[in-house]
């Protein structure tokens, strides 16, 4: 297996004081596919994500406990970022994960241009921060997520990966 880490850009502090992240994506094969961009914004981080190749429809996307996106499976992505220990899905009653995210809708040509914004994970300090001793990768996977089953939603393999970086 080899190894690949893609890194891109990273984060910059842009007027304001908003703090930026970014990743570039990869598919199973390790050819890019697309990039993402986080952007903080008082208690609440936006996401961007533009990738193309994807098959076409709901796909699940999650924030992943560590920054690595080993091929062909990236599996040392680990599972969900979840610091406080909760259970899976935007609709869990118990839930959601930190890294629970809702799905990315590719159009019929396989591309995707997806935003969301979350107030469960940070780029700076702290217990929610995506930057812990582990770093965190953003992964899209095959199929829709369920949004209520432990400890994926059902989403399926995961198609591409991207590991997140920042500039101090």
């Amino acid at each position: 297996m080899r190894k690949l880490l893609w890194v891109a850009g990273g984060l910059a502090l842009a007027g304001g004081g908003q703090s930026r992240a970014t990743a570039e994506l990869m598919n199973t094969s390790g050819q890019r596919m697309g990039t993402v961009t986080l952007v903080e914004r008082g208690d609440s981080v936006e996401l961007q994500v533009e990738a193309t190749g994807l098959e076409p429809g709901p796909h699940g996307i999650h924030f992943h406990e560590v920054g690595q996106c080993e091929t062909p499976g990236f599996t040392s992505a680990g599972g969900h970022f979840n610091p406080l220990g909760k259970q899976h899905g935007l609709e869990s009653p118990t839930g959601a994960h930190a890294g629970d995210l809702p799905n990315l809708e590719a159009d019929a040509s396989g591309k995707a241009s997806y935003k969301a914004t979350t107030d469960r994970v940070r780029l700076g300090e702290g217990q929610l921060s995506i930057f812990d001793a582990n770093g965190t990768a953003l992964v899209i996977h095959a199929r829709a997520d369920d949004q209520m089953t432990d400890p994926a939603g059902n989403s399926g393999e995961r198609v591409a990966c991207g590991v997140l970086t920042r500039d101090e």
